[in-house]
């Protein structure tokens, strides 16, 4: 069985973050042929094109990360109808210098996790913009809006709903099956 290395990129710093927790959730549900890596973007400097003359050892990290990687899976909270500016700035960083895009053909597929009824349908949304054109092939089926997301864990961060899980585990089988097919 092939091993893929798969890079998990959250976009939300918060601690208690209900799509950390999704995220953590995930990968302890990941098919084996998978090796999850959470990518922390946390101490990401801005991309600043005037910086990359000596990049900052962060940005270097992450691109390297990104390029060690077979495939993606992208977690998003909905901050005014898109996603973080800690997210942007990933996918910012990543794609360059120019002609140098670290995500450039990675398959992916997103998660967004929101405490609204919406479930971060904007946000999800708007990141596939941004990666079509960075040109991250992304699932389309199916797709992962988690809504009211306070109650679906409980006081150990561990989710409680029988139905998300199963939800979630056959979106990581068909997450599997999208990387097989497309990761070089």
């Amino acid at each position: 069985m092939k091993k893929y290395k798969i890079a998990v990129i959250v976009g939300s710093l918060r601690k208690e973050s209900f799509n950390l927790k999704t995220a953590k959730a995930m990968m302890a549900m990941a098919p084996e042929s998978f090796d999850m890596e959470l990518l922390d973007i946390s101490g990401l400097p801005m991309f600043n094109e005037d910086l990359e003359d000596n990049p900052p050892k962060e940005w270097e990290k992450l691109r390297k990360n990104i390029k060690d990687a077979d495939g993606l899976l992208f977690f998003t909270p909905e901050y005014n109808r898109s996603v973080p500016a800690v997210l942007k700035n990933a996918i910012d960083v990543g794609s360059r210098p120019y002609g140098k895009n670290s995500w450039d053909g990675k398959p992916a597929a997103i998660v967004s996790v929101s405490i609204g009824a919406i479930s971060g349908f904007g946000a999800n949304h708007h990141l596939r913009q941004s990666l079509t054109f960075i040109n991250v092939p992304t699932m389309a089926q199916p797709e992962a809006y988690l809504g009211g997301a306070a109650e679906l864990f409980d006081d150990n961060g561990k989710l409680k709903n029988d139905s998300t899980k199963d939800f979630l585990k056959s979106f990581m089988n068909a997450f599997e099956k999208w990387v097989d097919t497309i990761a070089k």
